[in-house]
């Protein structure tokens, strides 16, 4: 079974988005220590799952190559497959992704059953929250920016209670600190 993770930006107070999609509290540039650590997370991935919301701005940014970015980087994020999960889109306007609608848990799990490595997710916002929600993921993977905005768009949805297990907390030169959580399940 393939490993589902989840890679989030967020505030320290939880948010990974400003109350209107606001990503300026994000901590810029990175240091080396954590495009390593970023580099290890991702060196076994060959599936990204995106939200259609975040795919709209994702894979057009990527496939325009973004400056400040390693040729390595833009190469990775545009050649890996991807799943947009979307009930509204009935086919793929992008390369390299196929459009995955309909009972969430089901396109999850079929994905997790497939053959290859592991698989990541980068959001949005209700992609995330749902992939909580339902307890889909195997490992969270929060970036914490050392900035408190006091309202947005949460990490973890109202009422989703979930206990977690620290595997590893890494400050980062740059003022972020990854941490690596997994679920507790019985």
């Amino acid at each position: 079974m393939r490993t589902f993770k989840l890679q989030v930006q967020t505030t320290v107070d939880g948010y990974m988005a400003g109350p209107n999609g606001e990503m300026d509290w994000m901590t810029f540039p990175w240091t080396d220590d954590i495009s390593a650590y970023i580099d290890a997370l991702t060196e076994p991935v060959d599936c990204i799952v995106l939200g259609r919301n975040l795919a709209e701005g994702f894979i057009p940014t990527w496939a325009a190559q973004p400056e400040g970015e390693t040729q390595e980087s833009i190469d990775w994020m545009n050649n890996t497959p991807k799943v947009v999960i979307s009930n509204s889109l009935t086919e793929s306007p992008w390369e390299n992704a196929v459009v995955a609608g309909g009972d969430l848990a089901e396109t999850v799990n079929k994905l997790k059953a497939q053959p290859g490595g592991d698989i990541i997710t980068y959001g949005g916002g209700t992609l995330v929250s749902e992939l909580i929600a339902k307890g889909l993921l195997d490992e969270l993977h929060l970036f914490v920016n050392p900035t408190a905005i006091g309202a947005g768009m949460p990490v973890f949805p109202s009422g989703a209670y979930q206990q977690l297990r620290l595997v590893t907390a890494r400050p980062f030169d740059c003022g972020i600190t990854a941490l690596h959580f997994e679920p507790k399940r019985s």
